[in-house]
């Protein structure tokens, strides 16, 4: 291809018509193949040829589903796909690639994929894997509400007694964890776990530092401390 990213957009109907895929893979070939497949369905196709540029675009726009391959030519896709998991939650993303052991494909599910296609493929049963994820993706909730607290999870966006206010990364996945929890108190074992992938507590006070943060946006009421145990957002 003349360029790391290109887009492209079809016209025929499909019950997913006009959803935007990335497909981001370094062989010309499957580009070429799978994006014109695309387009002929209705898709709104960019494509990126390596790790670096497949990120950036992942991250500079909205796609309704990621097409991922796990060997690139300058990081694993692996990293990749974990990257994207955790800047983008709930972001759907395929993985496409000639890996066929089960540990790349557990681990591919384990790090957040939706779904494992092995190459060679059929096209037919890539666009069918496409059609059920975009459908499950479209049927999830945009937000989350605990009482008079909302997130917006697209935007990033919390609403709280101060208005609504933007949301960085850490404190968005700090927040929709204890809201999707309300009414429970959630450890901060759990907490660091989750949002900052420790799998042991470090000593540090970071869920503390980043609670208080979230209380200033959004409210000092809207996160209880449940002295000894960790954080609750009420459920009403």
């Amino acid at each position: 291809m003349s360029s790391a990213l290109s887009a492209l957009s079809g016209t025929s109907a499909a019950p997913t018509r006009g959803a935007r895929i990335l497909l981001i893979d370094d062989e010309p070939g499957i580009l070429d193949f799978v994006s014109r497949g695309l387009q002929a369905e209705g898709y709104v196709v960019a494509t990126a040829v390596d790790a670096g540029s497949g990120l950036r675009a992942a991250l500079s726009q909205a796609y309704d589903l990621i097409i991922l391959d796990l060997l690139l030519p300058d990081r694993g896709g692996v990293d990749v796909l974990r990257d994207i998991v955790a800047k983008l939650p709930g972001q759907p993303v395929i993985v496409l690639s000639a890996l066929v052991d089960t540990s790349s494909k557990v681990t591919s599910f384990e790090v957040g994929a939706e779904d494992y296609l092995a190459k060679p493929f059929s096209l037919d049963e890539l666009l069918a894997r496409i059609r059920v994820r975009l459908r499950d993706a479209r049927s999830r909730p945009t937000r989350l509400t605990a009482g008079s607290l909302i997130l917006d999870l697209i935007s990033r966006q919390a609403q709280g007694e101060s208005g609504r206010v933007q949301l960085a990364e850490r404190e968005f996945l700090l927040l929709r964890e204890l809201m999707s929890s309300a009414g429970e108190t959630v450890s901060k074992e759990r907490l660091l776990a989750t949002v900052w992938g420790y799998r042991f507590d470090p000593g540090s006070n970071v869920v503390d530092v980043y609670v208080r943060r979230l209380r200033a946006k959004i409210g000092g009421e809207a996160i209880k401390t449940v002295r000894g145990e960790g954080y609750r957002v009420d459920a009403g």
